[in-house]
């Protein structure tokens, strides 16, 4: 896993968020502003600022542009070499991303023996969405592991409270103040805080048993709020913050919740901010349609389509165990309840841009998929070993490009652009892949590009002309086009595309059309 995400991380150019997550990073740690990127908590952005450390990259105080502008200028504008700049970034998050296996291997143990934990580790450590998001500095991934790494320690709470319930607090604490879409997990956590015995002596009257347990629900939530509270005054400790302009607050029992909750006002107006995208119609294209808009159904299918057919099988087959299992039916309060809330809170967005939205599911799985290794069946074990052999293999097949990964029930990788977009498959990764493309098969012919990215095309030789900008007939020779930009392609690009011959692709998400 970590010589496939390293590997990763070193061939891919900037995906579309990363600039503005490492620009961000930059502005916390030199100007400790949190004016930038204000919807994200700085948690995360601060993880990448470990390994920026090690660049003494320059960056304008005073630079006037927006968040995406901000990250082009820090990247490509100051002198700074993207290159060791991102590796720096994203080597960080791929550290977490292995110690999170480490969180995957220990909850499947203690739920189920050590085989169990070995099996629940190979079903992470292949991940294709795992390995692909985890090696990018972003903070999906970050967000995932320490949720489950709350409900881990709120599962061995259970024996030992006074131990564990502080670490659940500051692993919820520490999930919060990384990504937002943490706050869903918040009532289950305190719910199954409720669960751990929390006594001091002798066991006494219900009434006060229920009233330790009620104690130790509320220190789990004071620890998790003082961690936000401290990773933002970490930032700014005179926590100089204006609220932007035109900010809608939605009002009703949705703003009043928001109102309400004892963290900063920069989090609380960043939840605001997402509620304004959330309140936006985007693009979507699934299965080969486009569409404007968002269904229920969306993420489900997405995760069907880029799932290894033996994880599916074996997420399936621990589902099965745990609910059959009398010994383990209590856990699926730690597994099944907050990665389905987590789900569904998830498909009620109004952005199908990627499973990367629930990556929670192929980390909470693993440690349900480890559980079958308590069916006595006879050969049930070869099965298993069967089933997450063919995940490896599926997964080692797709190196290098485990973004735009997709099962074979739908044809592999190579197809995945016939069914999804954006950062399922192609999020910006293959510039510089596609500039070595250039150059070793195609040099000195004219190019026509139709890019999306946050990267520039010219810094990595790609001298690309606009096609969309000039009359049809004057567009010949290379049409280099986003798969993002083919699936929800219409009018003169969709004629382009038509009336032209595709000859090559790169990294699985982008085209190459000769005309």
């Amino acid at each position: 896993m970590a010589f496939a995400m390293v590997t990763t991380a070193l061939q891919q150019s900037p995906t579309i968020d990363e600039p503005v997550y490492v620009a961000t990073a930059e502005v916390l740690t030199q100007q400790h502003s949190l004016r930038y990127n204000p919807e994200h908590p700085p948690l995360g952005k601060l993880v990448m600022a470990v390994g920026l450390a090690f660049d003494d990259a320059k960056l304008d105080p005073a630079y006037p542009g927006t968040q995406t502008a901000l990250g082009r200028h820090l990247l490509y504008e100051t002198g700074n070499n993207p290159f060791r700049l991102m590796l720096l970034a994203r080597v960080p998050i791929i550290v977490l991303t292995l110690l999170f296996g480490l969180v995957v291997l220990g909850f499947a143990r203690d739920l189920a023996g050590r085989w169990a934990g070995l099996v629940a580790l190979a079903l992470y450590a292949f991940s294709p969405d795992v390995i692909a998001h985890g090696s990018l500095a972003t903070l999906d991934v970050p967000a995932a592991g320490l949720l489950l790494t709350t409900f881990w320690m709120l599962w061995r709470s259970r024996l030992r409270p006074r131990l564990y319930l502080p670490l659940a607090g500051l692993a919820l604490g520490a999930a919060l103040a990384t990504r937002m879409s943490a706050l869903p997990a918040v009532p289950v956590v305190l719910v199954l805080a409720l669960l751990s015995p929390f006594l001091i002596g002798k066991p006494g009257a219900w009434w006060r048993n229920l009233g330790w347990r009620i104690v130790g629900a509320l220190g789990v939530g004071v620890i998790a709020v003082a961690v936000v509270w401290v990773v933002y005054l970490a930032v700014d400790p005179r926590m100089r913050w204006t609220t932007p302009a035109n900010l809608p607050h939605p009002g009703g029992l949705k703003g009043l919740a928001v109102d309400l909750l004892p963290l900063p006002k920069a989090y609380r107006d960043g939840i605001l901010i997402q509620f304004k995208f959330e309140a936006r119609s985007f693009n979507g294209f699934l299965l080969g349609r486009a569409y404007r808009g968002s269904p229920w159904y969306y993420l489900p299918v997405a995760l069907l389509i880029k799932t290894p057919l033996g994880m599916l099988a074996l997420w399936v087959a621990g589902t099965i165990t745990m609910l059959v299992k009398p010994a383990l039916r209590i856990a699926t309060l730690y597994l099944l309840l907050p990665a389905s809330v987590l789900m569904l809170v998830a498909m009620t967005g109004s952005r199908d841009y990627g499973t990367r939205y629930v990556i929670f599911m192929p980390i909470f799985l693993a440690v349900v998929a480890g559980t079958v290794m308590l069916i006595r069946l006879r050969f049930a074990w070869a099965g298993v070993a069967a089933l997450t052999a063919f995940v490896a293999v599926s997964s080692m097949l797709t190196f290098p490009y485990y973004l735009p990964y997709s099962n074979e029930a739908f044809g592999g990788t190579s197809k995945t652009h016939l069914n999804l977009h954006d950062a399922n498959v192609d999020w910006g990764q293959d510039l510089a892949r596609l500039g070595i493309r250039l150059r070793d098969k195609y040099p000195n012919e004219t190019v026509w590009l139709v890019y999306k990215g946050s990267g520039v095309p010219g810094y990595y030789g790609i001298q690309g002309k606009n096609p969309l900008g000039v009359p049809i007939d004057d567009v010949h020779g290379l049409l280099v086009v986003s798969d993002s930009r083919v699936a929800l392609a219409k009018g003169r690009l969709k004629q382009l595309i038509d009336s032209s011959t595709e000859i090559d692709n790169v990294g699985y998400s982008m085209r190459i059309y000769r005309r």
